[in-house]
């Protein structure tokens, strides 16, 4: 009789967002639990505020102090394995700089930051202050920083190209930018309009470009959200960047395809993270 050797599946990687809290459920820290989970990774999580918010808006913020934010990092550090990180909002300074410190002390590798800087109306949602911390302290411990075009803008202190045709000079500046802060960038091109939807990784030595079909729904909450944590899953799984990120848009695609087939709110829904349930 022949033996038979069963091989183990390989771990489920664990990954972290640090992030606040959407009650709607829609972005946030909910946006990426989903995204990690339906991408493969294991979900843990930071909260950074907690917000009271649906598809049409955000009616209250309630922050957490950077004291607490520095223990929900070292209780999970000190216990779990963290293959990567993903982060999103961070408005205050004091709770930025924590996070930097915890990051340096615990040596984290693969982190990804989702600067979350402009709302869609195109108000700041961040300090001038917290901007310095969050260049200063927290970008250069950051693998892969992914900003729209107004969050590139801001962050380099630049207008923000207003067509395709501006790109190439605006893309130039954010490339000194990666090389000063020894970071990786992904630039999102959604705000543009037209059939197609473009974004362009930005590295020291290349600028890779990623072109999709344009889907047209008004179900685009937590784009942002799913996709670095989409990326920051695959990172975490052992992939390189560009296929990390090649994977995480052909993720939110997906999700985004099958958008409309859920009915939350009345304003502007989620994408759908586990359409691969119900197809």
């Amino acid at each position: 009789m022949s033996q038979q050797y069963h091989t183990s599946p390989p771990q489920i990687p664990n990954v972290l967002t640090i992030a606040g809290s959407d009650s709607g459920g829609g972005a946030g820290i909910q946006a990426d639990i989903k995204a990690i989970s339906a991408t493969g990774g294991f979900a843990c999580s930071a909260i950074t505020a907690l917000t009271a918010q649906n598809t049409q808006g955000v009616d209250a913020i309630f922050p957490v102090s950077a004291e607490f934010v520095g223990q929900q990092l070292d209780a999970i550090f000190s216990d779990i394995n963290i293959a990567a990180v993903k982060i999103g909002m961070l408005n205050d300074s004091s709770v930025i700089e924590v996070i930097a410190q915890k990051l340096a002390h615990y040596n984290l590798m693969n982190v990804v930051l989702d600067p979350v800087m402009v709302a869609t109306s195109g108000d700041p949602l961040i300090q001038l202050s917290a901007i310095n911390t969050l260049k200063e302290k927290l970008i250069p411990l950051v693998r892969l920083i992914t900003p729209n075009l107004p969050e590139a803008g801001l962050l380099i202190g630049e207008p923000e190209p207003k067509s395709e045709r501006e790109i190439e000079g605006f893309i130039e500046k954010l490339k000194a930018h990666s090389e000063l802060h020894n970071v990786d960038i992904l630039l999102k091109g959604g705000h543009f309009k037209g059939e197609e939807s473009r974004d362009w990784l930005i590295q020291r030595n290349q600028t890779a470009v990623y072109t999709h079909q344009r889907i047209v729904t008004k179900n685009t909450h937590g784009t942002g959200c799913t996709l670095s944590s989409a990326i920051a899953s695959y990172l975490a799984q052992g992939f390189e960047l560009t296929e990390a990120v090649g994977h995480a848009k052909q993720y939110l695609s997906r999700a985004l395809t099958h958008a409309d087939e859920l009915n939350v709110g009345k304003g502007a829904g989620p994408v759908h993270h586990f359409y691969t349930l119900r197809t």
